[in-house]
């Protein structure tokens, strides 16, 4: 999980940064294209390397769309609407993590989705979902290549001409739908600046392809990193230093117990599930054929002896300190299932999934092994935990849609400000309900209040930041405040996900502070409503 956000740090800095530089349509589609590569391909890799790289570079294409698309369509919209459009913008986000997590819901748990061509390649239910996952992406790239640039950025770079096009084809679009395609577009004169990179002009004709190239890099990469040190001059300065703190504090607050609430819910369903575990103690089974599913058992101190292991299924079973003589198994499929301080003598393993990691301290004395499956072999048909993971993941992301619908609504009404501060206060508040949560129901309850809560700050902030820089650096500071936004999720996951079954107080306490602390500043930032976008 970690290793996506590190991506989409790094991808929403340098794609924000390229296309203040580039253009906001040709970033988008670069970025896109590289997502959506990436996550195909780590749906078919094997290796678990392989497969980090694949989503260290998919999370890095992703990272670039957030801060691209909300410059891009910010710098299309009439003053009037800016602020309920970005808001229904933000509830595709949520569409998102719908279609994501109703996807995970339907796919994973299928773990008899699957084939496998050997030992080699192995092809399983995730696999599936991944691919699903990365088809929105797909298709966001070829609508891409039919959308104009722009206007405001080839404005702000000097190409007139183009920009003039864009909007006499807005305006006519425009005209066209309220029955009035009489009307001409009577713009004829825009005031632009001139902006020339001396840079790539003294290379451009001399020098090998390389050294061109190489120049070309070494420039945009220089021409990001001064826009981004530009974020930090006035009148701009105060606006990012505060902005800096609203997004940490958010962005801390919300993935830390988004993360934080999932891991104690499973917690409660493993007190819930061991409370019912099974002991056997001191058992002697002979020459015995065990045909049967074994699930949630210990089995201490037994005795083994000839007996057969036929198509069976283990689910969260130990054995410990057990002697096996003389005995085969056969088919066998197991889940957290261990062998500790256990004895097996002439023993035959066959075509099952007892790989050596679950002998714990045992010994294991003329014993044959064939045919062992390796990786991940989940085959159980009916698996309620998984379902259950899913369903609250989707329940969770379902709960923020009232608070799009009201913030797209209220955005131009009552103000960002407003709403930023409000929904960041109410939700810190929120987490002192958690003290209540002692069991399942009341703790998916909260999340979803909670995600209730959050989604109208989360809206505002996007609306405020778009708003508040130039365009010459909107898509950089957006990206930076993007990076710094997963870098405070990845610190967030580490801090409450390492407090899960032993606290409640510094959870709860903690992300109230920050949430509440976050919001009285947000309150000090200027109001945008009635400003036009410079």
């Amino acid at each position: 999980g970690s290793i996506v956000y590190l991506g989409m740090m790094v991808g929403a800095f340098f794609w924000g940064g390229l296309a203040d530089k580039v253009g906001r349509r040709q970033s988008l589609l670069i970025c896109m294209s590289v997502n959506g590569f990436f996550a195909f391909l780590s749906s078919f890799v094997q290796g678990y390397g392989f497969f980090l790289f694949c989503r260290l570079f998919s999370g890095f294409g992703i990272g670039g769309a957030m801060p691209t698309v909300f410059s891009y369509f910010s710098e299309v919209l009439a003053r009037e609407k800016r602020g309920e459009h970005l808001s229904w913008l933000c509830m595709f986000w949520m569409i998102g993590g719908i279609y994501a997590s109703a996807m995970a819901w339907a796919i994973i748990p299928h773990y008899g989705w699957s084939f496998s061509m050997g030992s080699a390649y192995q092809f399983h239910s995730w696999r599936v979902f991944v691919i699903v996952c990365a088809l929105p992406c797909v298709s966001s790239v070829v609508a891409l290549t039919f959308m104009p640039e722009s206007p405001r950025f080839l404005l702000e770079v000097g190409k007139h001409d183009e920009a003039w096009m864009i909007l006499k084809q807005i305006h006519d679009t425009n005209m066209r739908a309220r029955g009035q395609p009489e009307k001409v577009f009577t713009v004829t004169r825009i005031k632009t600046p001139k902006q020339i990179d001396e840079l790539i002009e003294i290379e451009s004709d001399t020098g090998t392809w390389y050294r061109r190239c190489f120049v070309r890099i070494r420039t945009e990469l220089y021409g990001i990193w001064l826009t981004f040190m530009r974020c930090f001059n006035y009148p701009v300065k105060d606006n990012t230093i505060k902005l800096t703190a609203v997004w940490f504090t958010l962005s801390f607050g919300y993935y830390g117990l988004s993360v934080w609430f999932p891991d104690v819910i499973k917690h409660l369903q493993s007190d819930e599930y061991a409370s019912r575990v099974k002991h056997f103690r001191n058992e002697e089974v002979s020459h015995f054929v065990f045909n049967f599913t074994l699930e949630n058992q210990i089995h201490s101190n037994g005795e083994y002896i000839n007996d057969r292991f036929i198509m069976m299924k283990f689910k969260s079973v130990t054995f410990e300190d057990s002697l096996f003589k003389n005995c085969v198994f056969e088919d066998i499929t197991s889940l957290n299932t261990y062998f500790r301080n256990c004895t097996f003598i002439n023993t035959t393993f066959y075509n099952t999934d007892l790989e050596q990691y679950k002998f714990v301290d045992s010994e294991l004395i003329n014993c044959t092994f064939f045919h062992i499956r390796t990786g991940c072999q989940i085959s159980f048909d009916d698996d309620y935990s998984a379902y259950w993971i899913y369903f609250v993941n989707f329940l969770g992301t379902l709960a923020v849609l009232p608070g799009n619908i009201v913030s797209a609504l209220l955005m131009d009404r009552i103000g960002r400000l407003t709403m930023l501060g409000g929904s960041m206060v109410l939700s810190g508040i929120s987490c002192f309900f958690l003290w209540f949560g002692t069991s399942e129901s009341m703790m998916i309850g909260m999340l979803c209040l909670y995600n209730g809560l959050t989604i109208s700050a989360w809206n505002s902030l996007d609306v405020i930041t778009v708003e508040l820089y130039p365009t010459d650096r909107r898509a950089t500071g957006f990206g930076f405040l993007n990076a710094l936004c997963k870098a405070a999720a990845v610190l967030g996951n580490l801090i409450f996900g390492s407090l899960v079954g032993i606290t409640k107080a510094i959870p709860i306490l903690l992300a109230s502070t920050v949430l509440v602390c976050g919001g009285l500043v947000g309150l000090r930032l200027p109001d945008t409503r009635t400003q036009v976008l410079m």
